[in-house]
């Protein structure tokens, strides 16, 4: 025959059965092990009674009614072809009483806020909870019972089940959850939001046109769809076309102005609400059209101040010292301005050189320059520049030295 079972332990006691687990004997026998038979006595007698009438291989087993207040003992045997086990036995009696556990519902993380469903859609939701024993199950609307003709609840020993074959916005509200055990109870609230497309806005007006632009106005929509507005998508058309185009999404005011519309075009506007469920079902669309003139403009030139440009000649760059080579070309440079245009003089030592062919002398955009041809030892001296207009004058020289060939 095979060995005795092993392990045997109590996994849970209620007020009128115990459940009682075991592991499978170390040797099973050469037949093989058929199954198990539980045995049960109540303390102070010796009479031992089967629970089971034929023999079962699950090393777990529940002994259902029993008498709150009786201590049992119990025991296993393994059972084969070759004979029956040496029994386990627990060593202390088991006590059937009841084990009071505190009623607690364990509300999802996802209905703890607002639970949004669209209309037609079904509504089903199961919220666990513990308690021993059984707790009683109470749900509310305001304080009054559910309508069972829409709404549908089943209870188990650890949870409730809420179900709604379809959504109505008159379901929406906070439904009251009590778990109750003699007194002790525990309380969650279910807030639903049953929801559907909004209606259109309201008054729709083409309020101004200029230029390139458009402004509309318009009022909320009568009915939300049971959620808050999240914006208004407003469209344009073009006579020519005919088509929709979405010019603003998501807008969040109830007024706007629309830009860039094209000259000759003539253009109709419209708007659809938007909430949670998307687009209302059909838009407001604005009674008159806009059409976007030629803006005529009249060219007015830039009045711009007179002022007064006279000014004496004035030197802004000087004449420098040079010194140069007998025999080879050499420049003088300085540069004057004054309004009118003044006219250059040139002196050597205090005399006015006239139409001389040994110097050149150029003025271009204020530059004054005098070239002296191949000088010998008598063009050295001091040379001035002389600048004469009606305003005045101003001068500037130099000293120019002329050495010998190297």
């Amino acid at each position: 025959p095979p060995s005795c079972p092993l392990s045997m332990a109590v996994e849970e006691v209620s007020e009128n059965s115990f459940t009682l687990t075991w592991k499978a004997p170390e040797q099973m026998g050469r037949a093989g092990l058929d199954g198990y038979v539980v045995e049960i006595c109540k303390d102070g007698s010796s009479d031992w009674k089967a629970v089971n009438q034929e023999p079962f291989l699950s090393t777990r087993y529940t002994i259902p009614n029993l008498s709150s207040g009786d201590k049992i003992h119990v025991r296993v045997m393994a059972v084969s072809a070759s004979g029956t086990s040496v029994p386990a036995t627990l060593e202390q009696p088991v006590l059937i009483r009841e084990i009071l556990q505190l009623p607690k519902i364990r509300m999802p993380r996802h209905l703890r806020e607002t639970f949004i469903r669209r209309v037609g859609d079904a509504v089903n939701i199961m919220i666990p909870f513990q308690g021993k024993p059984q707790p009683e199950v109470n749900w509310t609307k305001g304080g009054q019972p559910l309508d069972t003709s829409r709404i549908n609840i089943r209870n188990t020993a650890r949870d409730t089940i809420f179900y709604i074959r379809q959504a109505q916005r008159g379901d929406s509200g906070k439904y009251e959850l009590t778990v109750q055990i003699n007194g002790a109870e525990d309380k969650a609230t279910l807030d639903i939001q049953v929801v559907e497309p909004p209606g259109p806005p309201q008054n729709l007006k083409l309020v101004d046109v200029w230029g390139f632009n458009v402004a509309l106005e318009w009022t909320p929509p009568m009915d939300n769809g049971n959620s808050d507005i999240k914006g208004y998508r407003v469209q344009k058309s073009d006579k020519k076309s005919g088509k929709w185009f979405t010019v603003l999404e998501r807008c969040t005011r109830t007024s706007c102005t629309i830009s860039d519309l094209i000259i000759g075009n003539t253009y109709s506007f419209r708007v659809f609400s938007e909430n949670i469920c998307g687009l209302s079902s059909s838009a407001a669309v604005a009674s008159g059209v806009a059409y976007i003139e030629k803006t005529k403009t009249t060219y007015q030139p830039e009045k711009i101040p007179q002022r007064d440009m006279m000014e004496p000649p004035k030197f802004t760059q000087p004449l420098t010292d040079r010194t140069t080579t007998r025999g080879y070309s050499t420049h003088l440079f300085c540069s004057v301005r004054g309004f009118p245009q003044p006219k250059i003089i040139w002196l050597k030592n205090q005399m006015e050189i006239r139409e001389d062919p040994k110097y050149i002398a150029l003025i271009d955009q204020g530059v004054c320059s005098l070239e002296i041809r191949k000088p010998g030892p008598f063009d050295g001296g001091v040379y001035t520049c002389k600048a004469v207009n009606p305003l005045g004058e101003a001068s500037v020289d130099c000293r120019l030295d002329v050495k010998g060939e190297i």
